[in-house]
């Protein structure tokens, strides 16, 4: 079940990218989508006000920092951005304004496919408000309600209920091509290894392997990359085996959903992916579609949506560290509900059923399908799909290599209680002030240096900073935090450059004035 369907709502991007998670919406949704008019010169008229803004600000400063020589006598990159989605991309431009011009943003995916949206992400519309602002970092015509109301009009805008999933992919590489961040499409990072003054990172550039070197990295890597997708063990269950990879499916796995069209599924979890996963597949006409969970009941509280205002994003990372976990205790504890419209996106099929307080006990996969048992018996179904979520564990992360044995971890900082939720806290990496990774003591000198040059910008980061790494509220607090800690850390790094520059620094302000020290200035005819 790999093939995938084109996004009928879709609009083309100059890659045209497949869509994983088509989007199938009712047909009430989906018209009201095409009767949307699009206004070309809308579009164009807020590109030049975008610009002029940008112009107004300055913007792009100078770049600052001194050229540091390679290995190979070139200067190394001050920034290298992996992951080139929206996190990944605000981070670039955040640099960017902060006069650090020397960086380069790389991505696995190809334009258009960077980040969830148009693969793993199968909502119809994000969860959050349609009017919340972040890639924009502060600037008006570049917010999302500037962009959809220069191409559909005020009326539009008034109209909409929530950002549809691909819009806010669409209006990401708008941002991009505004602000001039470039992201190099098809370029994996393979790995980290400690270097003199910096690191070296070896690269698989379109199936070329290439070492460069840097002062700083970003790992922007998405949701996914603090550690792995959660798959549970099962007794029976062997993931790598055939008939597993062919009928159990992860909800970030690609999943050819036309295919189960008359087929019976069975989806493990209730979280939002667990959702969007099941209405898809009831959407592309899913003779059953049963999702189980061991709560006895769904979570109905958004602890999350409660922190999202400044003075939790801003005052957070200043808590000491037992407050900091009391927080997070509690949001991690409550779990998040599942979106409002994800739930009856499902509950308005006749073939959709919830079993709560059913965990699922065994799966076994075979040629034909799978078992499932439960502490009510076993169910026969045709694929599974695991809406489990993502583990935070950077061991798991094969960039880091034996460098991720090193990194101090939140459960170093604080003892356990024997929770759930403090044990989940405790994989966390605990950060700096700036996002970068800690080495824990006794680490060689070498390898804490290293660490301090990688700084984590996804959710493994809110423990230590708050979720202002992924999530749209807190973005550009996050990302702005960040490119000025990096900003730092390089000047600091420079100073004795800086000083030097300093002292060599010589625009004579005086020079068309009687006061110069050089030579008389030229006064009227006749004098000095």
């Amino acid at each position: 079940m790999t093939a995938t369907v084109p996004d009928p709502t879709a609009r083309s991007t100059p890659a045209t990218p497949r869509d994983w998670g088509c989007l199938a919406s009712s047909g009430g949704a989906r018209d009201a989508q095409r009767a949307r008019r699009e206004d070309p010169a809308g579009l164009a008229a807020l590109e030049a006000r975008v610009a002029h803004d940008l112009a107004c600000l300055n913007y792009p400063p100078p770049d600052w920092v001194p050229p540091t020589p390679g290995p190979a006598g070139t200067p190394m990159l001050d920034v290298l951005v992996a992951g080139g989605g929206m996190c990944g991309q605000t981070v670039a431009y955040a640099l960017r304004r902060d006069g650090i011009g020397r960086q380069r943003t790389i991505d696995a995916r190809r334009e258009g496919l960077e980040g969830p949206w148009a693969t793993f992400a199968r909502m119809e519309m994000l969860r959050s408000p349609k009017h919340l602002t972040g890639p924009d970092l502060g600037v008006p015509s570049l917010t999302f309600r500037a962009w959809y109301e220069a191409r559909f009009g005020a009326d539009g805008w008034a109209a909409l209920h929530k950002v549809w999933r691909l819009d806010w992919r669409d209006y990401l590489l708008w941002v991009r091509r505004q602000v001039g961040v470039a992201v190099d499409g098809g370029v994996r990072l393979e790995s980290i290894e400690p270097a003199r003054g910096g690191l070296a990172l070896r690269l698989d550039e379109r199936g070329t392997a290439r070492t460069v070197h840097v002062r700083k990295l970003v790992l922007a890597l998405g949701r996914e990359g603090s550690g792995l997708p959660r798959r549970p063990a099962f007794p029976s269950l062997e993931p790598d085996a055939p008939a597993a990879r062919a009928h159990v499916f992860h909800s970030m796995d690609e999943v050819d959903f036309a295919a189960l069209a008359g087929r019976r599924v069975g989806v493990l979890g209730v979280g939002a992916s667990a959702f969007d996963n099941a209405g898809l597949a009831l959407e592309h006409g899913a003779a059953e579609v049963a999702m189980f969970a061991r709560r006895a009941a769904m979570p109905q509280v958004n602890k999350s949506k409660w922190t999202s205002f400044a003075g939790f994003f801003r005052g957070y990372p200043a808590l000491p560290d037992a407050e900091r976990v009391r927080f997070y205790a509690h949001v991690l504890d409550e779990q998040v509900p599942p979106p409002y419209e994800s739930v009856l996106r499902c509950d308005r099929h006749p073939a959709f059923a919830l079993r709560l307080g059913e965990p699922w006990l065994d799966v076994a996969a075979d040629a034909d399908g799978v078992t499932v048992t439960t502490p009510a018996g076993t169910r026969r179904f045709d694929a599974v799909i695991l809406g489990t979520g993502f583990d935070v564990n950077l061991i798991d992360r094969p960039e880091l290599g034996t460098l991720a044995a090193h990194v101090l971890p939140w459960g170093d900082r604080v003892p356990s209680d024997g929770s759930a939720a403090h044990d989940e806290i405790a994989r966390f990496p605990y950060l700096g002030e700036g996002f970068q990774l800690l080495a824990r003591p006794g680490a060689a000198p070498e390898v804490a240096d290293a660490l301090s040059r990688i700084h984590l910008f996804s959710w493994g980061s809110t423990l230590s900073q708050g979720a202002v790494a992924g999530d749209i509220p807190g973005l550009a607090i996050g990302a702005t935090r960040l490119s000025g800690a990096i900003a730092a850390h390089l000047f600091v790094e420079d100073a004795g450059r800086h000083h030097a520059r300093l002292l060599a620094h010589d625009e004579r302000e005086l020079k068309p004035t009687r006061w110069w020290d050089g030579h008389p200035a030229a006064g009227p005819a006749g004098t000095e």
